[in-house]
């Protein structure tokens, strides 16, 4: 008997639940199966028609077109422009997607139908029946967390997620300049860009020397702006300093002057004919113009002591405000044995300050991984390089991605390399947050 009310719910949403007595549920049940069916049979596009190839999954409901879409990615590339059928795999891709996600959503209420039918006749037969409105009513009161969260999660499922995907699923395709929708069809050609990569020449040449710049760029941008800041906080903590509230707020200015804007003025400084040659020429320094933003070493130097000027008020504030937990007593107990300031430093504020700001410098590490803005509006990733493909000598990984996408149409190469920083700076993350106070408390 317990197997009835599953069973009949398995076939027709919602019976089980009218067998056990409880009415209003299984209507719910049955009017979402309804919906279901409804979304297949009112999406039908035209009928079937054998000339066309896989016509019967063209003219097919909603959920069977976007599983064939998403499998086949189109069958009929568009080759004249009177055409009235063809194929885009871009937009059979993200249907499809949207499609497995919906079927999901829904084969999770099936899997609650059937389970709710079956727990509900085992209860009744123990003697501890439920009407309709006290099942809800007792849902309420255990999941009212997760219903108020609904309706925002499935917007970030189909805005946030659903992107997401997709941007994945592209890395596992040949999508790129040879190949756009729909003229010609996009295809699954598995790991093959992650081996390209690596086994073409030029690709794994250039994607090593931009990775060991990428994460050499991330640990110098970071160290130098936080030992900036470390010495300002340190001489603003100076005693001899006067008016520190002064120079604190003045030193903020860096960080609170929007990055673009600061970016864009050092850019015009650093130019050939910039504000620095002209004065460093006009003092008698330098003969010729310094190539600041031609010239690989001195482009890369520059981006370091930009990032730096932007960065360290972050670090000088933070570590300002870290200083004054320490405890007095630390120091004058270092003084009664003789310690001098150096050594005062180096055994109790390095110490207390690095254990204090350890998460927000790997937090700036994996920011700095990243830093697109950076890069773009202070060299543009220049100057060329002829040993790379289609990146410049200063290039990130990230500004790398951004040229294979909107200048090259690399759609493919740029998915594959945006999965491996993925990789690497979730990696990082998730290191930094399971080592938190919080996190092992929860």
């Amino acid at each position: 008997m317990n197997a009835l009310p599953p069973l009949c719910s398995a076939i027709i949403w919602g019976s089980g639940q009218c067998i056990n007595k409880q009415k209003l549920k299984g209507l719910l049940f049955f009017l979402l199966q309804a919906v279901f069916v409804s979304i297949e049979l009112f999406t039908r596009r035209g009928v079937y028609d054998p000339a066309v190839p896989d016509s019967q999954f063209r003219s097919a409901g909603y959920f069977i077109r976007g599983l064939w879409g998403l499998f086949t990615l189109g069958s009929l590339p568009r080759e004249s422009s009177r055409q009235p059928v063809y194929d885009h795999s871009v937009m059979l891709m993200l249907g499809g997607i949207i499609a497995v996600i919906a079927l999901l959503i829904f084969a999770a209420f099936w899997v609650w139908n059937v389970v709710d039918a079956y727990r509900t006749r085992r209860s009744i037969n123990e003697g501890k029946p439920l009407t309709s409105i006290q099942y809800f009513r007792r849902l309420w009161d255990s999941a009212f967390e997760y219903i108020a969260i609904a309706p925002g999660m499935l917007l970030v499922i189909f805005i946030s997620i659903v992107p997401i995907i997709f941007a994945i699923l592209v890395a596992f395709t040949n999508y790129n300049a040879n190949f756009i929708p729909p003229v010609r069809l996009v295809k699954w050609n598995g790991f093959n860009t992650f081996l390209d990569i690596f086994r073409i020449s030029i690709w794994g040449n250039t994607f090593f020397r931009i990775f060991v710049w990428t994460v050499l760029w991330a640990f110098l941008a970071t160290f130098s702006s936080y030992i900036f800041g470390l010495f300002q906080a340190m001489i603003l903590r100076a005693k001899a300093v006067k008016f520190r509230s002064f120079w604190r707020g003045l030193f903020i200015l860096p960080w609170a002057v929007p990055g673009i804007v600061s970016m864009m003025v050092f850019r015009s400084l650093f130019h050939k004919e910039g504000a620095f040659n002209q004065m460093l020429l006009a003092a008698g320094f330098i003969k010729e113009a310094i190539p600041f933003l031609s010239d690989p070493f001195w482009a890369k130097l520059c981006l370091v002591l930009v990032n730096m000027w932007l960065g360290f008020p972050y670090f000088m504030a933070l570590i300002t405000g870290v200083m004054t937990t320490i405890p007095q007593e630390m120091y004058e107990a270092a003084q009664i044995d003789g310690a001098n300031t150096w050594q005062q430093f180096r055994s109790i504020t390095l110490p207390f300050v690095i254990a204090s700001t350890a998460p927000q410098i790997l937090m700036s590490v994996t920011f700095n991984f990243n830093n697109f803005n950076m890069i773009y509006f202070i060299t543009g990733g220049g100057p060329a390089n002829p040993g790379y493909q289609m990146a410049g000598s200063t290039d990130i990984l990230i500004s790398w991605i951004f040229k294979l996408t909107l200048d090259q149409r690399m759609y493919n190469f740029a998915s594959a390399l945006s999965i491996m920083i993925f990789i690497v700076v979730a990696s990082v993350s998730a290191w930094n947050l399971l080592r938190t106070r919080a996190f092992k408390e929860d």
